[in-house]
């Protein structure tokens, strides 16, 4: 799968951007706050149609304009598909092949991306929350059904927490009951396609780690389901505790994910650099995860993350991802770069202007 081209209007700093892209490595240089992240942004944007940097959709849209637009051609094996995405204050519009997909359902997968910034690093002891985004993000790229379940899901947990945040003499049990059926029908389909997910990216993952510590750390991904055995026995078991609460306290929105190597829970032990490692390890292994499930491996966006990796990772993780993605990275210089391929583009990046250098 490759992108072949991006077309920004409006969107962050860039009133009008037309880039046509390398096959294989496109670089974007250039000093800090000057607009290198706002093109992988956009890409990501173009991908899953959200940012990976703001909850907010209005900073999106250039302080002038009341819409903006991104678009661009991919590459499949099946042919070339045009996207586009268009977003304004009534909502986005996206679009595969000249045609509107109603449902994001329809529309995620069309470009299938890995995104690896610093705030990635995060992943191995940041907050639970950002290890089921992680799921939900990479399962829905490659299992539309999956975000499908995933929106009924939070749907009926909200509809659930907004009956339980009434005084308990005026909730009925039957009612109650009702909504939990909701809520077990789409979660346990969640917590189902999680554990396969979480189960692939073991294997792969284990591979890459034994890889990059020269087979002397073993790493294990552990899906931690927060629902025990039967999830909705557990509901019914805390409707009392619930309805004091006024929230539900058992779900798949509660799951979490540990990293083990060695037999030690990297999170509360683990060096930095062990950290990190995992980090890495996981973003690589998903390339032939997805490879796997899709038949086609994704591109790869780098956000100036080899400023935050040793010699010997940025190498790793160059090596491993070329020859197989398309690979955007961001970065202020190019010295710790020695190693790359000559066939490549470069671009640099200065105050929201893009030139391509010459090699």
């Amino acid at each position: 799968m490759k992108l072949n081209s991006l077309q920004l209007t409006n969107f962050r700093n860039y009133e009008h951007l037309e880039l046509d892209f390398h096959p294989q490595l496109n670089i974007f240089l250039g000093q800090n706050a000057q607009g290198k992240t706002n093109i992988l942004e956009a890409i990501y944007f173009l991908a899953l149609t959200r940012s990976h940097r703001t909850s907010h959709d209005k900073e999106l849209i250039r302080w002038t304009a009341k819409e903006m637009k991104v678009a661009g051609l991919v590459e499949k094996n099946g042919g070339r598909v045009p996207l586009e995405v268009i977003l304004n204050h009534k909502g986005r519009i996206a679009k595969a092949n000249h045609l509107k997909e109603n449902r994001l359902a329809d529309y995620i997968g069309q470009l299938n991306l890995i995104m690896f910034a610093p705030e990635n690093l995060e992943l191995v002891k940041g907050a639970p929350a950002g290890r089921r985004r992680f799921m939900d993000m990479e399962l829905g790229q490659i299992r539309p059904v999956y975000l499908y379940d995933s929106v009924r899901y939070n749907r009926a947990l909200k509809e659930r927490n907004a009956y339980l945040k009434f005084d308990s003499d005026k909730i009925d049990a039957h009612f109650l009951a009702v909504l939990d059926e909701q809520l077990v029908l789409h979660g346990n389909k969640l917590i189902e396609q999680r554990a396969k997910f979480i189960e692939k990216l073991n294997h792969y993952a284990q591979k890459v780690h034994a890889q990059l510590t020269h087979d002397k750390e073993k790493l294990q991904i552990i899906y931690q389901k927060h629902v025990k055995d039967d999830f909705l026995s557990e509901l019914t078991e805390r409707h009392s505790l619930d309805t004091y609460r006024h929230l539900t306290s058992v779900g798949p929105h509660r799951d979490d994910l540990q990293f083990i190597i060695n037999d030690m829970n990297v999170a509360d032990f683990g060096s930095q650099g062990q950290q990190r490692t995992v980090a890495l390890s996981v973003k690589l292994a998903e390339i032939d995860l997805i490879y796997e499930e899709t038949g086609e491996y994704p591109i790869l966006l780098l956000d100036d993350v080899m400023s935050e990796l040793d010699n010997t990772r940025q190498l790793d993780l160059i090596k491993t991802s070329l020859g197989k993605t398309q690979t955007f990275m961001t970065t202020t210089t190019l010295d710790h770069l020695k190693n790359m391929p000559e066939n490549l583009s470069v671009f640099t990046v200065n105050q929201g202007t893009i030139e391509e250098k010459e090699n």
